[in-house]
């Protein structure tokens, strides 16, 4: 895990929180430091949050212009798994802008990540090298990424009205994206033209990012009774959609050869807002939602307007959800309290109770939850409390091992006595994060976006391998259709 560590400033007249994406060159600390611990310690005048850049193989921060309360990433043609710097990456993201008319979608694209490489066999077992040379080359690279290294970012904006809500790529259609309105309009764009030009952009920045232009959606569905936030686009259905809003109306949209028809009449079944959708990863016509109303519904298209499944989730709002695409009975839940839950569906045959696991850690609301998509036991979170933590499900509590790394920490941190042992990272230096989503194709990266903008992250705790990965992977494309 890579807590921060707290640290004196100069500067006494004012209190700082340093963001972890803004510290080239972190000052290191002489001697045993105290370890955070967000929720419990206060910052002290003067003090500030110091990052340890060798929790990271790559962080960085950047921004679009307003800050976005949601944004997707593209799916691309760069290949299917690739592990190795340098990376690029393609996003879309709604604003919240001071003005409705300032608000628009942001196509972005980039590239020149470069971060720790990794060394698949020790050094010393291929060519008799030392450890001690392969950790100094290690630290002088991190070093000269953190100071030299920065991502190339390429950015066009089309025109949105009102604030954006949610946005979501298509899995199939990866161009093709569904935006929830402020306004109360779901609308679905076409953003292949941005996407192109793009893709086709060198190493330098376009000149034409102040520029917002007029691009007209594909539909426009308006027949909601109040703004949502909860949208779904099918894993498995291309161009099937599902959305739902504040007046707990949950829409199916059915893609026809040119269009979507939208059915009028809404799923009926939570009485208060719907927060998140999700489809199942198995099954084509099922889909889960969650609700202020503290209940996780399961639905199925073809037999009914009616969830087939109901239970209490959690003792306040349900927030977000995610259903595990490598492991289909699981679905995790964000609470308002600050707790989330995992539940097994397949147990409500045995024993009518989902909930297998239930965490306390965070100290305010949960605002965004996802499963890794390469490992089954992992997840990631964000919090109101300007937390970002990754959890590994399968881990338990080991006493010889915890005592063996206290053995070793105790000159050079006190850590807390109390945090979870499914606890692998936290990630602190974003102020009101909203939301976060695992990179499908690059193994361990998370982009996060919050109040102050978007940080990219690859913890060096989480260096994921592929189980079957073969390298010609990296050498396979994803291929978009036409709408």
């Amino acid at each position: 895990m890579g807590p921060p560590k707290r640290k004196k400033t100069k500067s006494k007249n004012k209190t700082k929180k340093q963001e972890a994406s803004s510290s080239s060159n972190p000052a290191v600390a002489s001697g045993p430091a105290k370890v955070w611990q967000p929720g419990v310690d206060a910052l002290e005048e003067g003090e500030e949050l110091q990052f340890d850049p060798e929790a990271y193989n790559y962080l960085r921060g950047f921004s679009i212009g307003w800050p976005c309360l949601s944004f997707d990433i593209v799916r691309d043609q760069l290949g299917l798994v690739r592990s190795e710097f340098p990376h690029t990456l393609y996003g879309v993201a709604g604003t919240q802008a001071e003005q409705a008319p300032w608000n628009y979608i942001g196509i972005f694209k980039l590239s020149n990540i470069n971060g720790k490489k990794r060394e698949p066999v020790p050094v010393s077992a291929v060519d008799g090298g030392s450890d001690e040379d392969s950790d100094s080359s290690s630290d002088d690279e991190a070093e000269e990424i953190n100071e030299d290294t920065k991502p190339i970012v390429h950015l066009k904006k089309a025109a949105h009205a009102g604030g954006v809500n949610r946005i979501r790529s298509m899995t199939q259609k990866p161009h093709i994206c569904a935006t929830w309105g402020d306004t109360g309009h779901v609308q679905v764009w076409d953003m292949s033209p941005f996407l192109n030009s793009l893709a086709d952009s060198g190493t330098r920045p376009h000149n034409e990012e102040d520029i917002i232009h007029k691009h007209l959606p594909l539909k426009v569905f308006s027949g909601h009774k109040d703004e949502g936030y909860a949208i779904d686009w099918s894993p498995l259905a291309p161009g099937r959609l599902v959305s739902g809003d504040c007046n707990s109306g949950i829409h199916l949209w059915e893609p026809t050869s040119s269009n979507w028809n939208v059915d009028a009449n809404p799923f009926v079944g939570h009485s208060k807002s719907v927060e998140d959708l999700q489809w199942s990863p198995t099954e084509p016509c099922v889909f889960a939602s969650c609700s202020v109303d503290k209940t996780i519904a399961i639905w199925d298209i073809r037999v009914g307007k009616k969830p087939v499944i109901q239970f209490k989730a959690h003792n306040s709002d349900v927030n977000v959800i995610s259903w595990n695409r490598l492991a289909s009975p699981m679905i995790a839940s964000g609470c308002d309290d600050g707790s989330f839950s995992i539940h097994d569906l397949s147990s409500l045959k045995r024993n009518g109770d989902t909930l297998i696991g239930h965490f306390e850690y965070h100290k305010k609301a949960i605002t965004s939850i996802e499963w890794s998509p390469h490992e089954a036991s992992t997840l990631a979170v964000t919090s109101e409390d300007h937390q970002l933590t990754i959890w590994d499900l399968a881990l338990e509590r080991d006493a010889e091992e915890e005592a063996e790394f206290r053995a070793k920490m105790k000159e050079q941190a006190n850590a807390p006595d109390d945090l979870p042992p499914q606890l692998l990272f936290v990630h602190q230096g974003q102020k009101d994060l909203k939301e976060l989503h695992w990179h499908p194709q690059i193994p361990s990266m998370i982009i996060s976006t919050a109040a102050d903008g978007f940080n990219v992250l690859m913890p060096s705790n989480i260096d994921t391998t592929i189980p079957g990965a073969e390298p010609s992977n990296n050498d396979t494309t994803m291929q978009s259709d036409d709408p």
